[in-house]
């Protein structure tokens, strides 16, 4: 591992006198006293509560590239990974290629197997790029490019360079370029610190996925590979090391999820191998399950004690967690309250929602929602309605859930325990990114363009 590079504090000491030093001294008290709602934004990429809900959402029913289109604009690249939003701004990662062309130094044998897989090699040169967007009009307020670089190795061919979300608190916003590298601004876009943890090297090269999490004054990052794995914690504002732990375990795409539970909290991850958990203040393993299939990659959810972990690549598995009875090895235990042994999604996350766990089958549009205490399977696996390849994971706001496909269609639906299609709607762009919901809007990150859908 490199070292942490900090960048340089400017201290400035500006002298008010009179008036203007108590509207400041006014000003900064109303600021403490009335600070934002956290669950008001969309600070990571599974919303504030990490289940794919807003909870103050209210976004659009209907719309379409002629309604409730408040802006749309282009971003320079390629990535998949979802926009992350604090007061008016979102913050989006990409990488966009500089034209410099590289020769490949993969064999014949990596070429053949990456065709055949649907894999692409790295042959030009990208800017790995930090945007901070104004929610209002959908400006680039500033842009960082945090490294340019040939990447060492391949992604799947409808993958991008840039899958990892950003993550933020309003204090700082922290990108994370997988093997290229975790950056950490303020929100003006201020460098604070980054670090290099090496290269990945990466199943079947298909490309890096797993975004950090932010906690307190923790940025925990999960880094599964063919090599030596392991998850580590820093200190947000320093990129000082805090712990790390080794893990033996393969590539995993999925993001490690924090749970407050009794009067502590602790880092649960899913993977191949096992489901594990780890205590968030130290590193040190607390319990863990069995794993989930091959190729793990939607993440963990949580609500009222219960996590569930789930994947859908070569096997199915959907397990919902008793943290009350989750204590060294659970495999096969009671801590296991329910599980689900088929119709399990590969790449999209599961929804939790109003006691609900709405799930996707592959990466198809066939719903399945089950009582999150019990199990019991509400409906489904049912077809939705004119929604066939999905990568992006549902979200929910206001009694309704958005599904989102790869053609460009969202599914409007009733939350609920019976299928109910409110709307469908359809932009002229591709999307495998997530939605994220912030007050009344949606945002959508297309593959040509990102958009606002609010009302007029």
């Amino acid at each position: 591992m490199q070292g942490v590079r900090v960048s340089p504090i400017i201290r400035a000491c500006v002298v008010v006198a009179g008036l203007s030093m108590l509207a400041v001294n006014a000003a900064v008290a109303q600021e403490l006293s009335d600070p934002p709602d956290k669950d008001q934004f969309w600070p990571q990429w599974r919303g504030p509560l990490a289940t794919g809900v807003a909870p103050h959402g209210d976004p659009p029913v209907d719309w379409s590239e002629s309604s409730h289109v408040r802006w749309k604009v282009e971003i320079p690249g390629l990535g998949s990974a979802t926009p992350v939003v604090w007061g008016d701004r979102l913050f989006v990662l990409t990488a966009v290629p500089t034209g410099a062309e590289a020769p490949s130094r993969d064999g014949l044998f990596t070429r053949l197997r990456r065709r055949f897989m649907g894999g692409v090699g790295a042959s030009q040169v990208q800017r790995f790029m930090v945007l901070a967007i104004d929610r209002r009009d959908g400006r680039v307020v500033w842009e960082r490019v945090a490294r340019e670089e040939l990447p060492h190795e391949g992604t799947h061919q409808t993958g991008t360079w840039a899958s990892p979300s950003a993550v933020t608190d309003g204090e700082v916003v922290c990108a994370f370029f997988g093997s290229r590298g975790l950056y950490c601004y303020d929100l003006a876009g201020q460098p604070l610190w980054d670090t290099d943890l090496g290269d990945m090297r990466i199943r079947l090269g298909f490309g890096e996925g797993a975004s950090p999490a932010l906690y307190r004054d923790l940025l925990i990052v999960l880094w599964d590979h063919e090599g030596d794995s392991f998850i580590v914690a820093f200190d947000k504002r320093t990129g000082r090391e805090r712990w790390r732990t080794p893990r033996d375990e393969m590539t995993s795409w999925t993001t490690p999820l924090v749970v407050e539970h009794g009067e502590g909290a602790q880092v649960v991850t899913s993977a191949t191998g096992a489901v594990r958990s780890y205590d968030v203040a130290t590193g040190r393993q607390l319990w863990q399950d069995e794993g989930v299939t091959l190729n793990a990659i939607p993440s963990p959810v949580a609500a009222d004690g219960l996590v569930f972990v789930t994947s859908g690549y070569r096997g199915s598995r959907l397990a919902a967690i008793d943290l009350s009875s989750a204590h060294d090895d659970i495999s096969g235990s009671s801590a296991v309250r329910w599980s689900v042994d088929r119709d399990t999604p590969y790449v999209p996350s599961p929804l939790l929602h109003d006691g609900l766990l709405y799930v996707l089958k592959s990466n198809n549009g066939i719903l399945s929602v089950f009582d999150a205490g019990t199990g019991e399977r509400h409906y489904g696996p049912e077809r939705l309605p004119g929604i066939r390849s999905v990568y992006a994971s549902p979200v929910a706001a206001a009694g309704r859930v958005y599904v989102t496909s790869r053609e460009g269609t969202t599914l409007v639906l009733r939350a609920g325990p019976t299928l109910e299609v409110l709307a469908t709607n359809t932009l002229d762009d591709e999307f495998d990114a997530s939605p994220a919901i912030v007050d009344d809007e949606i945002y959508l990150r297309g593959r040509r363009h990102f958009y606002a859908i609010g009302a007029p």
